[in-house]
């Protein structure tokens, strides 16, 4: 009898566990997405829908159309209706409904908004443009002293309780990791509406260029080591809520899915892997999973998910703080400290 690789995530009903994360050069290109759907992915969620960056454009068609039309009346009539330009989140729009059409997986739209009138507009255009869910990518950076941890919380609360109120579609919410308590946190969320919760946002961070001396965004890739902080969290988490879970962060390899599977994640979603190694590597991957299903007698991907969730492996001390001195011992006695160092 053939494993079942099925799972569920946000009520979609997927064929197996493997899904590619928001990424512009893969799932923003209908035929890299047509790609990936052959070689076996599952699911697929859309780059996100900037709404800094809708706004951005058009004020700048706005300043142009604009441009000394008062000094010379005659001046405006020389500039096409604006319907004629492509502002505000058309294009992707559009992208939804071109994806839709290739293939046949679901098709996850990603809202990355700036302000609680933004977030709700544009996730209902992205609800009637035919997205199969919706993933909100919240991207908040909080740098006033006076603005407290719980100020935080609640303000990521209230954006996921206003979109739950707006749109009907099944609700995701990307989070970071850096928050005091995080189950009570996740807990907060799905009260607020929340249908699933994908751990965890690698944020795009700063650096210095010593040259210009200017500050710059850099973008690094994941590496396969920060798959251990999805694994202990949604382990955790696993026992606590009645939630999709979906993992990403550096899934690069056979161990990291299955890990993150055993720990409770219903997909695994995945990137900078498919950037290096092209879309056949989920093919490959799909392949090693189904085989080591087989030689560990799992009948089904479900009978695996969370079977070393917290609740549920031999010793959870080991994800949390009281295994520390073990872990540092082990590595000491694997790598002691040469004479005279």
């Amino acid at each position: 009898m053939s494993v079942d690789l099925s799972t569920n995530y946000l009520g979609l009903k997927l064929k197996n566990p493997i899904g590619v994360a928001a990424c512009p050069p893969l799932t923003g290109d209908v035929d890299m997405l047509q790609k990936l759907e052959q070689a076996g992915a599952a699911v697929a969620v859309l780059p996100s829908l900037f709404e800094e960056q809708i706004v951005h454009e058009e004020m700048e068609l706005n300043r142009l159309y604009e441009y000394q039309s008062e000094s010379f009346a005659e001046a405006i009539t020389h500039f096409p209706a604006m319907q004629e330009f492509s502002t505000g989140p058309q294009d992707y729009l559009r992208h939804i409904a071109a994806a839709k059409q290739a293939v046949s997986i679901p098709i996850i739209g990603s809202l990355n908004g700036a302000s609680p009138g933004g977030w709700i507009r544009y996730a209902g255009m992205i609800e009637e443009a035919g997205a199969d869910a919706l993933e909100l990518n919240i991207y908040f950076v909080p740098t006033d002293e006076a603005m407290t941890a719980a100020d935080v919380e609640q303000r990521y609360v209230d954006l996921v309780a206003d979109v739950r109120q707006s749109v009907s579609l099944p609700l995701a919410v990307k989070i970071g990791h850096n928050f005091t308590s995080l189950p009570n946190f996740a807990q907060q969320l799905v009260s607020a509406g929340a249908d699933g919760l994908v751990l965890f946002n690698r944020y795009l961070e700063a650096d210095i260029d010593l040259d210009t001396l200017r500050v710059k965004p850099d973008l690094v890739l994941s590496n396969r080591h920060e798959a251990r902080i999805p694994i202990r969290w949604i382990a955790i988490l696993r026992d606590q809520l009645q939630v999709s879970l979906a993992a990403t962060s550096g899934i690069h390899r056979l161990q990291g899915a299955l890990k993150l599977l055993l720990a409770g994640a219903d997909v695994t979603m995945m990137a900078s892997v498919l950037l290096m190694k092209g879309p056949t590597f989920v093919t490959q991957l799909l392949q090693e999973v189904t085989e080591w299903l087989e030689e560990n007698e799992y009948a089904s991907v479900e009978q695996m998910k969370g079977s070393m969730s917290r609740g549920n492996c031999p010793d959870p001390s080991a994800l949390e703080r009281a295994n520390y001195m073990k872990a540092l011992t082990d590595y000491t006695m694997r790598h002691p400290v040469p004479p005279g160092a």
